[in-house]
């Protein structure tokens, strides 16, 4: 009898994560992952600092190359494998390798690591000089753009967070930026206290910023590149902004077209299903990243979550779980952070409108402290924090600042996941020096003023 085989649909980190996982767990497991970029492991979410320029090559994203895997890991991967079936009544997959070659493979394992993919709605978005930023293959692309043709101007179609980095990489080159944003908030989930730091940054550097402005047609020569973006206040048609290029940053929805053809179902979030084992509900297949849900913490309830982070946790637990091993992998608290220009913007559980649809009775305050001692510079540190107020249940945190302040972020996370109320926060040992904090660290000082006011009955 030969060693069984694990079949890994997709690379890069919630794929490879799940093969590596696997040969730690099983030595002599043959393990296959088809991938049907050229690039099998690489850090996408340096990709905004490549465009800008700060990476000299693409090369330099790459965290490990398929021969790498082949040779130190054996793991057999097999770059520009396109799955275009899954028969899991058969145990099978269908490829084109190098985009005609059929190929078929059989398993008795499967992982698939899909992805996301951009959501793009946009009449004209087919056009050569309208670009997304979700893999290492369209950065390439975006950036050659960028070094040859010198554009002077750009449209970005979406306020995500990739389209807020990528204004800042197209600034620093610089580009000129519109950014339009179909709703009325910058960064949906967002409380308004932080979200106008971010659009105030963002005027501070000269991007226009259009809200309430859906993008309906990109425009130009019949079969040429765009020329302008044509929006509207929520309606077709309108007002035209003449541009250089198009990028598309409207958010990431699942890639889950060969799961549902396998009948592999979808969760509550439209992507894939899962348990907290990773397995789906078809027998000997697992799902793990951006095209799988996973389960907020701070509300119970099934989310999509598309996160680096997350792909490769859920990866690890996949691959161990698909090699025989017992691993779970219980869920997040939704804890993300970016930068803008100089200022850091950070993130983690839920919303106050999140918070209210979960069935909480959130409150709330925001108070500005000092990213360090003022004599070392210190700089204002915006926190808000959000609270069950029925128990002083810690149920959300944001931040906004410069000098690092962002990443004080985690301890809010730490918080959260121990699912930790108001006065058990009150007294946390944060560390402290004047060149990197202040005496009360300014989560300690919401803290203090949100344990006051639920007190109070707040």
């Amino acid at each position: 009898m030969g060693n069984e085989r694990l079949v890994i649909i997709g690379g890069v980190a919630a794929g490879m994560s799940a093969a590596s996982a696997a040969r730690r767990i099983d030595a002599r497991m043959e393990i296959v992952v088809l991938e049907r970029g050229t690039a099998v492991s690489y850090g996408a979410c340096g990709l905004p600092y490549f465009v800008a320029g700060r990476l000299e090559r693409a090369e330099d994203l790459v965290v490990h190359t398929a021969e790498f895997f082949r040779n130190e890991r054996g793991i057999d991967v097999r770059p520009e494998h396109e799955v275009t079936q899954i028969e899991p009544a058969r145990k099978l997959v269908h490829a084109l390798a190098n985009g005609s070659q059929p190929v078929t493979i059989g398993y008795d394992r499967l992982v698939l690591a899909t992805g996301g993919e951009p959501t793009i709605e946009i009449s004209g978005s087919n056009r050569p000089n309208v670009f997304t930023l979700n893999d290492l293959a369209h950065g390439v692309r975006l950036r050659d753009f960028l070094d040859r043709e010198r554009p002077l101007h750009a449209v970005i179609v979406g306020s995500s967070y990739i389209g807020l980095e990528a204004t800042d990489a197209f600034a620093g080159r610089g580009i000129e930026v519109t950014m339009l944003e179909r709703s009325t908030e910058v960064l949906a989930g967002i409380e308004p206290e932080i979200r106008d730091r971010v659009e105030a940054v963002l005027h501070a550097h000269g991007v226009a910023l259009h809200k309430h402005s859906e993008a309906c047609v990109i425009s130009g020569a019949p079969g040429g590149p765009a020329t302008a973006v044509e929006y509207g206040n929520g309606t077709r048609g309108g007002t035209g902004i003449a541009t250089d290029f198009v990028l598309l940053a409207t958010g990431l929805r699942p890639r889950t077209g060969l799961a549902t053809n396998a009948g592999v179902g979808l969760g509550q979030s439209g992507a894939i299903g899962v348990d907290e084992r990773m397995r789906t509900n078809e027998s000997g297949i697992y799902a793990a990243g951006d095209c799988a849900e996973t389960v907020q913490l701070v509300s119970g309830r099934p989310t999509y979550f598309p996160l680096g982070t997350t792909a490769n946790k859920q990866g690890r637990v996949a691959g161990e779980n698909a090699a025989g091993g017992d691993a779970k992998f219980a869920g997040i608290v939704g804890t993300l952070m970016t930068q803008v220009f100089e200022l850091g913007i950070a993130r983690t559980g839920l919303s106050v409108a999140q918070a209210r649809e979960a069935g909480f009775a959130p409150a709330q305050i925001t108070i500005t402290g000092a990213t360090r001692a003022q004599y070392f510079g210190g700089k204002p540190h915006v926190v808000t924090l959000i609270w069950d107020s029925s128990d002083g249940r810690l149920l959300g945190c944001q931040m906004a600042g410069e000098d690092g302040a962002a990443k004080r972020i985690d301890a809010a996370a730490v918080a959260l996941h121990a699912r930790m109320r108001l006065p058990d926060m009150l007294h946390l040992d944060l560390a402290y020096a004047p060149p990197f904090a202040t005496v009360w660290d300014p989560l300690l000082i919401a803290v203090h003023e949100a344990h006051k006011k639920w007190k109070h009955g707040g």
